[in-house]
């Protein structure tokens, strides 16, 4: 029986991460240090109810950006202005853990975050108050999984990084030390 290594990013956490944060914040304990919980993304279809394929392709390209088969999302209430149905598809999610989620963090911070055009860092202002994090991609084909002359329409996705972080600040550490390219809203300004 062979042993699989540790994802490349989860080792990066026990060694260097933990330490960091723990004389950052001064814990006491190891357990006490601030990990990523689980990563989940999210893609919204609402012209589904009009072109069927749509959905399909949400479906195909959240699989291939994940490796896991995403569930579809139904709306909850009928809104006639967007000819929206209750129960009608609207969108498709993928909750990550474990190995996968590690996976889709280190191709995230090193391969397709580099790929964006224009691009000087993600702003540091999408924290949710509990030490969440969600990141609205604009363009599905950063990730090098999506082949460009297959996609015949350019939508986004979100990306939320759910923490066991107390705080935004304990959530955006833990983020940056893990290699989130974030960009402080001074250097925003002053680019």
């Amino acid at each position: 029986m062979e042993i699989t290594p540790a994802p490349r990013f989860k080792q990066r956490y026990l060694d260097e991460v933990v330490p960091a944060l723990t004389k950052r914040f001064g814990y006491a304990n190891v357990m006490e240090v601030p990990r990523m919980s689980k990563i989940t993304v999210n893609k919204g279809v609402g012209e589904a109810s009009v072109n069927k394929k749509i959905l399909d392709d949400a479906i195909a390209e959240i699989r291939q950006i994940t490796g896991q088969h995403p569930a579809t999302r139904m709306a909850r209430k009928s809104i006639s202005n967007f000819k929206i149905r209750d129960g009608m598809p609207v969108g498709v999610a993928v909750t990550l853990r474990g190995a996968r989620m590690w996976e889709f963090l280190d191709r995230l911070v090193t391969l397709a975050l580099p790929r964006v055009r224009d691009f000087r860092g993600i702003p540091d202002r999408s924290f949710d108050g509990r030490g969440n994090y969600t990141l609205g991609v604009k363009e599905q084909i950063i990730f090098p999984e999506i082949d460009i002359d297959k996609v015949e329409r350019i939508s986004g996705l979100d990306v939320t990084f759910v923490t066991t972080a107390h705080t935004d600040e304990e959530a955006y550490w833990l983020l940056k030390e893990l290699g989130m390219p974030f960009v402080r809203r001074e250097e925003e300004t002053a680019a």
